[in-house]
């Protein structure tokens, strides 16, 4: 479950750190009493998307007075913002953070996430804030720091120092940015996250830290734990969320070849199967091992109602999963929303014979394969029969 910036913040600020004050707005006239309770004239406006790069795609906006910030926000919601992390698809705008200015002396980058080599989580520390950590990776790996923490046990003290010698932190700032370390710690283990990102963490002029921005990923393992800290659906499509309601896994990609399998290993190896051909998977869709004809009725549903889609691969390999039943699901969803695309199946193992047996007397204009290689080569030759 990914947090939007003002969700990830109302956790830091309940936790007892510093970050600007702010208001989510959501129309022009918004901004004036956003500005007033917070007894503000200039501050900075924010989109409120689940992208990196915001400020560099024009998605932060500094301003003054209610006039100004009125015409950011008119500007902006509803505008659709393409990030480097997003694709030329980008992300659509339904909301601002209004934040008060911080005056910068020092931006520091700063992260918590999941070192999978070392089976273990990694405190990331980088003296080059507000810049993306994968480029001083690439480029200046000297100048970031990292630091595996003890699960269950505060920062070490020799872990803090390091952490301020590093980014020559000293004084009374070197002691509040160990707390601060060490809090955001122990966020990331109380909220079950995957990611906690600080970039910018910044010094201001006063030599108090600040947490300027924030990315806040919850592990999906972990939702049931952490409910009310953000919204689990908001970065999903509502393909994505109705086939969650039947069980099924889904996830929207960018081809034309809409897929229906059961397993995740075969799932990949469909993926892969369609990429040999020439062409692109419209989603990855598991119906699993337990779905029943009412499942995968619908899943076939989400498929068709897919516009991207130009062909179908129908990829089942019978287990406990039952040919016969794919077959019926199939045939309920194609003659209720209506075949408008090429529909390719192949069906191996239990009650295989009645499946086929089902799909060949439906009537409709199925086509059988006998196995992978046959089945890519069907997929293909329809593709070619169909207008973009």
């Amino acid at each position: 479950m990914k947090l939007l910036e003002h969700e990830a913040k109302a956790v830091l600020r309940k936790s007892g750190m510093a970050v600007p004050v702010g208001k989510v707005v959501r129309s022009p006239e918004e901004v004036g009493p956003a500005l007033t309770e917070l007894g503000l004239t200039e501050a900075v406006l924010k989109a409120q998307v689940f992208t990196g790069g915001r400020g560099k795609a024009g998605g932060v906006k500094l301003f003054a007075g209610a006039a100004e910030g009125a015409e950011i926000v008119k500007k902006l919601i509803g505008a659709t913002l393409v990030t480097h992390q997003t694709g030329p698809a980008g992300e659509k705008v339904g909301s601002l953070l209004l934040e008060s200015k911080t005056a910068i002396a020092r931006e520091i980058y700063c992260s918590i996430l999941l070192d999978r080599e070392a089976n273990n989580p990694v405190l990331v520390l980088s003296a080059e804030g507000g810049m993306e950590i994968e480029e001083i990776a690439e480029t200046h790996p000297e100048k970031i720091l990292k630091m595996h923490p003890t699960v269950g046990h505060d920062l070490w003290s020799f872990q803090t120092l390091r952490a301020c010698q590093f980014l020559s932190i000293t004084g009374e700032t070197a002691k509040e940015f160990a707390l601060v370390l060490n809090q955001l710690w122990k966020i990331y283990q109380q909220y079950d996250a995957s990611l906690l990102e600080i970039n910018p963490l910044v010094i201001d002029k006063d030599g108090h830290v600040v947490l300027l921005d924030c990315k806040f990923i919850v592990d999906d393992n972990a939702e049931y734990r952490q409910k009310g800290i953000g919204d689990a659906d908001a970065d999903k499509t509502s393909a994505e969320i109705e086939s969650a309601k039947y069980g099924l896994s889904y996830v929207s990609l960018d081809g034309t070849v809409g897929c229906m399998v059961n397993g995740a290993g075969l799932a990949m190896a469909t993926l892969d199967l369609i990429a040999s051909v020439g062409l692109m998977p419209a989603n990855f869709l598991d119906v699993g091992g337990s779905a029943n004809e009412e499942a995968v009725t619908k899943a076939f549903e989400i498929v068709l109602t897919d516009d991207k889609v130009k062909v179908i691969l129908v990829n089942i390999f019978g287990g406990i999963m039952k040919c016969d039943i794919i077959a019926q699901g199939v045939i309920n969803a194609a003659r209720k929303l209506g075949v408008k695309v090429p529909i390719v199946v192949r069906l191996q193992g239990t009650n295989v014979e009645e499946g086929r047996k089902l799909l060949a007397e439906s009537g409709l204009a199925l086509i059988s394969a006998d196995g992978l290689d046959d089945a890519a080569k069907k997929v293909a030759e329809a593709a070619k029969g169909v207008k973009a």
